[in-house]
């Protein structure tokens, strides 16, 4: 009965999968369409030395994996874990780039410069067969399979407290129920065995207990989500090896290839001095402006840390009064509603415009673009207090943006701060460094990426005792 119990599942999730896929395969069919229409339409025959049929193919299937590319990047696919106003979005930016991308090639192949009009039609309607296909798609995924039926296993309360959100979970999956491992543990098969639960989210739980979980979700076919811990991402950058007729995890301390290392230096040169010239302009209206309002210093200086505790005096347009810390006390903002922020500091704080001088932090080489962001070293005191592994943030050089940037908010405490900082210092790559700058742009125009911390709180510390208990356990 239990393997026929398993084989219905297995079932259930290939029929998942595949309408996740052809709902994919159809969406990346719709997106070239136009522009196919538009190559053999206006670009082909205006060419330089126009393509026969083999070589106009050829173009309009370039399309396709860039297309896709971006998609998986902004998860433009991902309909059991997004509303449709995400995927949306993210198919329009997937869409913005892919065009651009190949807009540019287009520029190469003429050898001057081609009609715009064109490539600006083709992103309209690429819009336009997003929006219906995923009203299509999204209500088909929801009458075949509806939510995820889930439970939530933790270890202690507070894991549920300050992981998970559950009125946000209740959006992507159907959370039938919660337990604390310790009240289900004698009984854990006879638990899980009764529901037809196709995902499980394990919080805060001893390595022990949640490996014995893993092991059943594994033998039977249910997906588990795992909040990883400290230890658990530095593993995740072992090196897989064989050694003495034994699998080994060869785990080891940050260490950049000296290649990934001239190569992302060069990169930081390149982007931030092409950035400078091109948002000259801006910055210098901007400057303009802050200097207007109130006559104070355009530029807003603060000692901060990067790679190995070294200081630096970080840049941004001021976008707070000029005695916003008169009493000398550090304090993170409160977001909208912080009474220290002048008018124009409101807006470049919004779309991350006080963020752009550190560009020149960038060509100076005490940043990068991508990093974890830089603390005030009497935050980080403060935080490492109550957390010492947040000191394993200062592993890598201090960026611009970061997996915590993209993926966290501006008030997210400084341990799931670490744990994302941690999935990219545990693997650093070109590819993830890229991930990362095309991520970004997903989140300049959210409003929860820079929500404050409560008002008169000075950092986003939480009570972490119920979390260090955990990472002592392990």
């Amino acid at each position: 009965m239990a393997e026929r119990f398993n084989r219905s599942k297995s079932i259930v999730k290939t029929h998942h999968n595949l309408i996740i896929r052809f709902s994919a395969l159809v969406n990346v069919f719709l997106m070239t369409a136009p522009f196919g229409l538009a190559w053999f339409r206006a670009y082909a025959a205006q060419m330089y030395t126009p393509f026969y049929f083999k070589g106009n193919f050829y173009i309009v299937l370039l399309f396709i994996p860039v297309y896709y590319l971006f998609g998986r990047m902004y998860d433009a696919f991902q309909m059991a874990y997004h509303e449709k106003t995400d995927l949306f979005y993210g198919q329009t930016l997937s869409c913005f780039f892919a065009d651009l991308f190949m807009f540019v090639v287009i520029v190469f192949l003429y050898r001057r410069m081609p009609p715009v009009w064109p490539i600006l039609a083709v992103f309209a309607a690429q819009l336009v067969l997003a929006y219906i296909w995923l009203s299509i798609a999204v209500r088909w995924y929801y009458s075949a399979h509806g939510k995820q039926r889930s439970i939530i296993i933790w270890g202690s309360k507070s894991g549920l407290k300050y992981t998970m959100d559950t009125r946000l979970m209740n959006r992507y999956f159907h959370v039938t129920d919660q337990f604390s491992y310790h009240s289900i543990k004698d009984n854990l098969e006879e638990v899980l065995s009764g529901t037809d639960v196709q995902t499980l989210f394990l919080l805060d739980m001893h390595s022990h207990e949640r490996n014995l979980v893993l092991k059943y979700c594994f033998a039977h076919s249910i997906r588990a989500m795992v909040i990883p811990s400290i230890g658990d991402l530095i593993m995740s950058g072992a090196d897989q090896i064989h050694m003495f007729n034994l699998p080994v995890l060869q785990v080891k301390e940050y260490y950049a290839k000296i290649e990934y290392v001239m190569v992302k230096r060069l990169f930081d040169i390149v982007l931030s001095a092409t950035a400078l010239i091109i948002l000259s302009p801006l910055l210098l209206i901007v400057a303009l402006i802050i200097k207007m309002t109130d006559g104070g210093t355009v530029f807003y200086r603060q000692v901060r840390l990067t790679k190995d505790r070294k200081e630096f005096d970080i840049l941004k347009f001021r976008s707070m009064r000029m005695d916003a810390e008169k009493d000398g006390v550090a304090r993170l903002s409160t977001g909208a509603d912080d009474d220290r922020i002048t008018p124009i500091g409101r807006f470049i704080r919004k779309y991350r415009i006080d963020e752009l001088p550190q560009l020149i932090n960038i060509l100076k080489g005490d940043m990068s673009i991508v990093g974890p962001r830089p603390e005030r070293p009497e935050i980080a005191a403060l935080y490492e207090k109550e957390l010492p592994e947040f000191a394993l943030r200062l592993r890598a050089k201090a960026g611009l943006t970061g997996f915590a940037q993209v993926y966290g908010k501006y008030n997210t405490s400084p341990y799931y701060k670490l744990l994302l900082d941690l999935m990219y210092i545990a693997r650093p790559s070109v590819f993830m460094d890229l991930r990362i700058i095309f991520a970004t742009v997903r989140v300049l125009f959210s409003p929860e990426s820079t929500e404050g911390v409560a008002s008169g709180q000075t950092t986003a510390l939480v009570n972490l005792e119920e979390f260090r208990k955990g990472e002592e356990e392990e």
